[in-house]
């Protein structure tokens, strides 16, 4: 089986409007919300094998808080830049390259391409993934090159007002 729990990055700050948008930073509930996330999935037990992140600025920092909630060291945070503009089909590209001893991978990204993914994997509509949402696909899979949608199912869906605010 192959695990992957899509991430959208925390809430960005858009108090510097001279910045390109791939440099936005975190916003003050960015940074509560994205170690708090983190800190969930280190409740579960979720051990991933590697974090996969937008080179954004918002992603990356969220991969970051996630990394040091997990207690992975952030040189184990590969940076994609497909995922900045991706569509839903260029993350399935992402993925299905991945190494076939990784059994669980965090992918860190963008809306509305991860509101995509998760409606892929899903009966049940989901309009927007909100920022720093969560959500677990399992694949029956033996190899990441058949990871794709239908064969697999989006199991766990998380968000930051669920459990804050």
């Amino acid at each position: 089986m192959k695990t992957v729990f899509f991430v959208r990055h925390a809430k960005s700050s858009w108090d510097n409007p001279s910045l390109r948008d791939i440099e936005r930073p975190l916003n003050k509930r960015g940074k509560r919300d994205a170690p708090f996330m983190g800190k969930l999935l280190r409740g579960k037990g979720i051990r991933p094998d590697r974090l996969i992140s937008s080179p954004a600025t918002r992603a990356l920092t969220t991969a970051r808080h996630f990394a040091k909630a997990l207690g992975i060291p952030d040189d184990q945070i590969d940076v994609d830049s497909r995922i900045y503009d991706a569509y839903p089909d260029d993350i399935l590209d992402i993925l299905q390259e991945l190494p076939g001893d990784y059994a669980t991978v965090l992918l860190f990204g963008h809306n509305p391409t991860l509101t995509g993914v998760a409606n892929l994997f899903t009966e049940d509509y989901i309009s927007n993934v909100p920022t720093c949402g969560i959500f677990r696909v399992d694949a029956e899979v033996g190899a990441w090159a058949d990871f794709r949608e239908g064969k697999g199912l989006l199991t766990e869906y998380h968000y930051p007002k669920q459990y804050l605010d």
